[in-house]
């Protein structure tokens, strides 16, 4: 009977974190496309649009810039859009119009392609367009130069570059109200890490055991993609109310979840801090007390009523009570002569002003709601 092959434990493990790391990639791209579903859709419908209307209504033979205008104002982020849109189709169509009018003149050839990109560029950054939209109106005027045939019509490739951005800039008011719920979502992400941290970290306390504060810290140091996840959706949903009229009131909500930005960036990075801490008492075998672990998990259950509020685009007042009565109790807790532990208990203070900012109170509101400790003992 044959035995089963047995690998080098070294070479197992190895093999288990590539497969880890694997899966959570495939998440992670899997996450990716589905955040841009829409604006892969709307992109898609943009380009058939604009073609049929330059192709089928104006009866155009081969309207290729309409469909590209449109992609290329659109692009893949919401990010001023109306503003791009614009300098889009103004910087591309410069390009088509100098370039069709020199090949319908003059022809094709090496110094006319010289003289269509120079004047193309120069015409677009006199009409101040950005570097991008520069190198825009270049391409597509070689496009011309090069690739396609002179036409009867001087004016019919510039007209479908005009239909293109006009399509785009109808599209671009069209935006679903998913961008304006992602900041939430993904701030409740963050608050839910915190809570899972502080229960990891919490556990490793309670058992001094220094494998379990090793894996809590790497989970800690892979919170900052989250951070900065948060950023870019509300950097996101603020774009689109700026860029969308039909979002306008939605505006106080989406500007109220960007000011969460900092006090959560704060918590997780105070989070951060305890688990290192925990690691090196864990390390030094110096003792966590019991109410320090108590306070990490009775911290961790209301960052988790945090993070289902967010979540569920309810008032983040809710959470705020809980952790006042934590606030005033921290004042209760013992102190101790080890460093470690008294790193460990002015994290979780922190974590709690942190948190309470969250809930809505401004940073001397939060101070105030944190009573000031007694002096250590010596």
């Amino acid at each position: 009977m044959d035995t089963p092959l047995r690998l080098d434990p070294r070479f197992e493990a190895v093999v288990e974190r590539l497969a880890r790391r694997g899966r959570r990639s495939l998440k992670a791209r899997l996450v990716r496309v589905q955040d841009k579903s829409w604006l892969i859709g709307q992109s898609a419908g943009a380009a058939g649009l604009s073609w049929f209307v330059a192709a089928v209504v104006l009866g155009h033979p081969a309207p290729l810039f309409a469909p590209i205008v449109a992609l290329v104002c659109l692009g893949m982020t919401y990010g001023q859009r109306l503003r791009r849109v614009t300098e889009a189709t103004v910087g591309v169509s410069i390009g088509i119009l100098v370039a069709e009018v020199i090949v319908h003149f003059i022809g094709q050839g090496l110094w006319q392609v010289i003289l269509i990109v120079g004047l193309s560029m120069m015409v677009a950054l006199f009409l101040d367009a950005g570097g991008f939209l520069v190198t825009q109106a270049a391409t597509q005027s070689v496009t011309i130069a090069v690739l396609l045939p002179p036409t009867s019509s001087i004016f019919g490739r510039w007209l479908d570059a005009v239909v293109g951005g006009a399509v785009a800039l109808l599209a671009a008011a069209i935006v679903p109200r998913a961008p304006l719920r992602r900041p939430r979502v993904s701030a409740s992400r963050l608050a839910q890490a915190i809570a899972d941290l502080l229960q990891g970290a919490a556990v490793a306390a309670s058992d001094g055991d220094l494998d379990k504060a090793a894996v809590v810290l790497g989970r800690a140091r892979q919170t900052e993609a989250l951070v900065h996840e948060l950023r870019s959706a509300a950097e996101e949903g603020l774009d689109v109310l700026s860029g969308s009229p039909l979002h306008r009131s939605h505006g106080a909500e989406v500007r109220r979840v960007a000011d969460l930005i900092a006090p959560l960036d704060h918590a997780i990075r105070n989070s951060r801090v305890l688990v290192r801490r925990i690691v090196i008492a864990a390390a030094d075998g110096e003792p966590v007390p019991a109410s320090y672990v108590a306070a990490m998990n009775n911290l961790a259950a209301s960052t988790e009523v945090l993070a289902r509020v967010l979540a569920e685009n309810g008032a983040e007042e809710v959470g705020r009570r809980g952790l006042v009565e934590q606030a005033t109790h921290s004042l209760t807790l013992e102190r101790t002569p080890y460093l470690s532990a008294e790193v460990i208990l002015a994290q979780i203070r922190s974590i709690m002003v942190d948190l309470l900012q969250v809930t809505g109170m401004t940073i001397d509101e939060a101070v105030a709601a944190m009573p000031p400790m007694p002096p250590r003992p010596h």
